[in-house]
């Protein structure tokens, strides 16, 4: 469970120091991207509460999320579709199970 937590932490710190700007091309990539990592981090802490974490796991699952959204957007930008809008559709409506999931095992 820390190895999610401690990548969330650095990732963060590291968006704070550095000042990175996003051109506006990039700018949905980096939008898919951010969300596939917040899913995969949170369904790590839901997995972990629930006592059937596994590394492995949660390192492809991390992996295949962006590499699967980022295609996804780059085939929606290819045909002039929004493509985008279907992985942060669904990587939303993941984000908020699994904070209720998370949720519901401390209260």
């Amino acid at each position: 469970m820390f190895l999610p937590l401690a990548g969330l932490l650095v990732g963060v710190l590291a968006g704070l120091v550095l000042n990175v700007n996003v051109s506006f091309e990039f700018s949905r990539y980096s939008a898919v991207a951010i969300l596939a990592a917040l899913d995969s981090v949170l369904g790590a802490v839901r997995a972990e509460l629930d006592g059937v974490y596994d590394n492995r796991i949660f390192i492809s699952g991390f992996i295949t999320n962006a590499l699967v959204a980022v295609i996804l957007t780059f085939i929606g930008d290819r045909l002039n579709l929004d493509l985008y809008l279907v992985a942060l559709i669904n990587f939303g409506f993941r984000i908020f199970n699994n904070v209720a999931l998370i949720r519901r095992h401390f209260v």
